[in-house]
């Protein structure tokens, strides 16, 4: 889909440069030869001398945009190769710099009096020198339509590249910058989507859905019936693209299954006798925006809107995914063996286990997902997967943070993990991530700001009474 986002785009931009009298370089072959590199790189230099007017800065860069849009994959990374080889930051020009500040130090004079005009001159060169040129070129593509969406794809075209390339990796780090800045939240506005939006959001809306699939028309529809909500972030660059959003059932208690808050022939609730606020599932909608953080912003945003219109609402809580736990298990069996089951448990493994050894049960449900309609299955595993699923979310650690990517960021935010829940999410992927299991992370207003210090500061989790009286049945 970027592919194609990226070459419609690129494709509307060419009526740009035909309107204009600029001199234009020609096109290059989709696979970028190198005999095309030094058209290419003529095309970049076009675009930073910035001759002629506003005009024909824009076809300019419409052009290589037009250019890149038209290349294969392998010429796109030729592309952002030339771009992150030839077009990074002066050596020379930061070595003079930093070499006349040094110089200025050493004086003794400091940046007072009448040498404070130097300095400052001196430091506006540093920072010239420091933005390369790059950077300018990029910008340039602010000022044509779509052009941002244009940028934002084509960094989640770079990203995968850059993680094994330094250079590219310091051109994606260049471009990150640029975002966070650009993306500033705020900068954003917050939408509640309902079943009357245009049917291309809807459509975006399922397409970009990370964590429960959408089936069909009658499941968007469901997702955005009276008593449900949809909210997202958008950009006034990106009027018709989600940026990131957040999928919120009202209701009763906390919600302890997603099939059933996803059943579209479930009966439709009443929003106005809800008293708690379900986060079922949160989704980044552009892989070119990786890594910076909408997040935490949009949950409490929404949690101010959700308290403006519904008095009633007492709890905000998630059922979130946990979906690092069977990897973690799979290292556990491997590197403890019976150590993990208390002799109770270990015995009715074995009696239960297609293996004499018992501990393979686990691997033979994480494989075979109707192993758990057995009640014999599910009354024998639940309080030692439980057991284990709440010592993954508390005790495995990357560094000094929670290790499940979806646990650490509720964590950061100032949730507690509140409820593990058995048999949560029966999906196929469910079963695969987690065994079925689900947590409520739960949104205390007046904890929140407690606990997200407790976990920033050294990776303190808080958790509720049930949670801690299942880490105890391991002890």
């Amino acid at each position: 889909m970027i592919q194609r986002t990226i070459s419609n785009i690129g494709r509307a931009w060419k009526d740009l440069t035909g309107a204009t009298r600029v001199r234009l370089t020609g096109s290059v072959r989709p696979e970028l030869p190198e005999a095309d590199r030094k058209r290419l790189a003529r095309q970049i230099d076009e675009c930073l001398l910035g001759r002629g007017g506003v005009v024909s800065e824009r076809a300019r860069a419409a052009d290589l945009g037009h250019t890149y849009s038209g290349l294969d994959v392998v010429g796109r990374r030729r592309f952002l190769e030339l771009l992150a080889a030839e077009y990074g930051v002066d050596e020379k020009a930061l070595s003079d710099a930093t070499a006349a500040w040094t110089a200025l130090q050493r004086s003794g004079n400091g940046c007072v009096g009448d040498m404070l005009a130097r300095c400052q001159t001196i430091q506006s060169d540093m920072r010239a020198v420091l933005t390369p040129p790059r950077v300018h070129l990029l910008s340039r593509f602010t000022a044509l339509p779509n052009g941002v969406k244009f940028l934002v794809d084509m960094r989640a075209e770079l990203l995968p590249l850059a993680r094994t390339d330094p250079q590219l990796k310091g051109l994606d780090e260049d471009m990150k910058r640029l975002f966070a800045s650009w993306f500033d939240v705020g900068f954003l506005e917050l939408r509640c989507i309902t079943w009357d939006a245009p049917a291309s959001l809807l459509e975006k809306l399922a397409h970009y859905e990370a964590v429960h699939a959408i089936e069909s028309w009658s499941d968007i529809k469901n997702r955005l019936a009276p008593d449900r909500r949809c909210y997202a972030f958008f950009h006034p660059q990106l009027p018709e693209e989600p940026l990131i959003y957040l999928w919120v059932a009202l209701v009763k208690g906390l919600s302890g299954n997603v099939q059933e808050l996803l059943d579209v022939s479930a009966p439709t609730g009443n929003p106005s006798e809800a008293d708690t606020a379900i986060f079922y599932s949160i989704s980044n909608a552009q892989a070119g925006l990786a890594g910076i953080s909408f997040g935490s912003f949009l949950i409490k945003r929404v949690v101010e809107d959700l308290m403006r219109d519904f008095k009633n609402l007492k709890a905000f809580a998630t059922l979130s995914p946990i979906p690092g736990f069977t990897d973690w298990l799979n290292e556990q069996i491997a590197e403890q063996g019976e150590a993990l089951l208390r002799p109770s448990e270990l015995r009715r493994f074995s009696e239960l286990s297609p293996d004499p050894e018992g501990l393979d049960l686990l691997t033979a449900i994480q494989r075979q997902e109707g192993l758990f309609r057995k009640a014999t299955i599910q009354e024998a595993t639940r309080a030692p997967l439980m057991r284990m699923c709440a010592q993954y979310v508390t005790s495995a650690k990357r560094g000094q943070y929670a290790r499940d990517r979806v646990a650490h960021f509720h964590l950061s935010n100032g949730a507690r993990i509140e409820r593990i829940n058995w048999l949560a999410d029966t999906s196929t992927n469910g079963m695969r991530q987690s065994l079925g299991m689900m947590i409520n992370y739960l949104y205390k207003s007046r904890d929140i700001e407690d606990n997200h210090e407790a976990y920033s500061a050294d990776g303190r989790i808080r958790t509720s009474k049930s949670v801690k009286a299942l880490l105890k049945q391991g002890g």
